[in-house]
């Protein structure tokens, strides 16, 4: 985490000394490296001291950061455009502020490292990376489709914005409004999970996302770009924090290795993305028309996943105190009753455990 979090620091700052597209390309992929390492170390590490500590509706908070750091980089962007700041001079300002953001954070993870030992060796570690979680390909996959919905939007929506208005500070607004969403819904979700079915959720995540990312292709203007940045916004973290979550319950041991394989995925997704629409691209003189069919092929995606990510969720047992309806009422003994539980499923989330 530590590693990883100085290392955005110095990948962002450098954007603005360095000239040349091999440069620019060794630089992002630099920075995407370090972005997936801090997700999954991040995610590792917290989740598990929120399940020591019982209390997992603080992953709404870890995950809200996400969020927060898009809508103040946003804000900061247009800002520095009000102002006429350089593009070379705006990347050395945004790794100033990273550097900034991070110093609390490292100076706990200084403080950790000084006092807590090593979990797990690595012969350990590099054993179990061959290992599949029961039912862990399903949701894997999901992933990987949920990152190829989401890049289309995340990417294009601010470029869409332009074409309807030239003006920056209004089209520049869809950063800000896409990562309060993400930030404020996050933490509204965490605090639901005992009352939901964690992958019910994420089904409904997907169609909700599907229809912000199909949204600007029906009807583009600057009122449906804003809904469909909140709408992909607001649901981007959530699908991050529940799959990751999800992912995590079905190998808490070692929960290192599934997580990143999803993170995997996601960025697999998020490659193919540009891919398709450039591919689509090839196909049309109409570049608007190429982007509204990736963007369309996109939401198809999300709403097949969301099928997949229902049927593969049990279906939810009555709350304790319910009453059934009356043709289903019967008297049965309490411990007959429980038997008929399926094993190997947590009762609360209706989720597959790890035993």
């Amino acid at each position: 985490m530590l590693i990883s979090l100085v290392g955005t620091v110095i990948a962002t700052a450098a954007n603005g000394t360095g000239e040349g597209l091999i440069t620019w390309l060794m630089l992002r992929f630099a920075a995407g490296a370090m972005s997936a390492w801090t997700l999954v170390a991040t995610s590792t590490w917290a989740l598990r001291e929120l399940t020591r500590a019982r209390r997992p509706e603080l992953a709404g908070l870890v995950y809200s950061g996400v969020g927060l750091g898009i809508a103040v980089v946003g804000l900061f962007c247009i800002v520095a455009e009000r102002l006429g700041v350089s593009a070379q001079l705006l990347w050395v300002e945004l790794g100033a502020l990273a550097a900034m953001i991070i110093a609390a954070p490292a100076v706990l993870l200084v403080s950790r490292l000084a006092t807590e030992q090593a979990a797990a060796s690595p012969q350990t570690i590099l054993w179990r990376l061959g290992d599949w979680p029961n039912g862990s390909a399903g949701i894997v996959i999901c992933y990987g489709l949920f990152g190829f919905g989401y890049i289309l939007p995340a990417t294009f929506l601010p470029a869409l914005a332009r074409e309807v208005v030239d003006d920056p500070r209004l089209f520049g607004l869809a950063w800000p409004i896409f990562g309060i969403a993400a930030a404020v819904s996050t933490a509204v979700v965490a605090l639901l999970f005992e009352r939901v079915n964690r992958l019910r959720v994420w089904a409904c995540s997907h169609l909700v996302m599907a229809t912000g990312v199909v949204l600007p292709t029906i009807w583009l203007s600057l009122k449906t770009i804003a809904i469909a940045a909140f709408l992909v916004g607001g649901t981007f973290m959530v699908v991050t924090m529940l799959g990751l979550q999800e992912a995590r319950s079905r190998s808490p041991d070692n929960p290192t290795s599934i997580l990143g394989r999803m993170t995997a995925a996601f960025a697999a997704g998020q490659l193919a993305g540009p891919l398709a629409s450039g591919a689509l691209g090839l196909l049309s003189s109409d570049h608007a028309a190429a982007l509204s069919m990736a963007l369309q092929l996109a939401a198809i995606g999300l709403t097949m996943t969301a099928v997949v990510l229902w049927r593969l969720s049990p279906r939810s047992a009555p709350r304790p105190g319910t009453v059934a309806p009356p043709g289903q009422r019967r008297s049965r003994p309490r411990a007959a009753a429980s038997s008929r539980r399926p094993s190997g499923l947590d009762e609360r989330n209706h989720r597959p455990t790890s035993g």
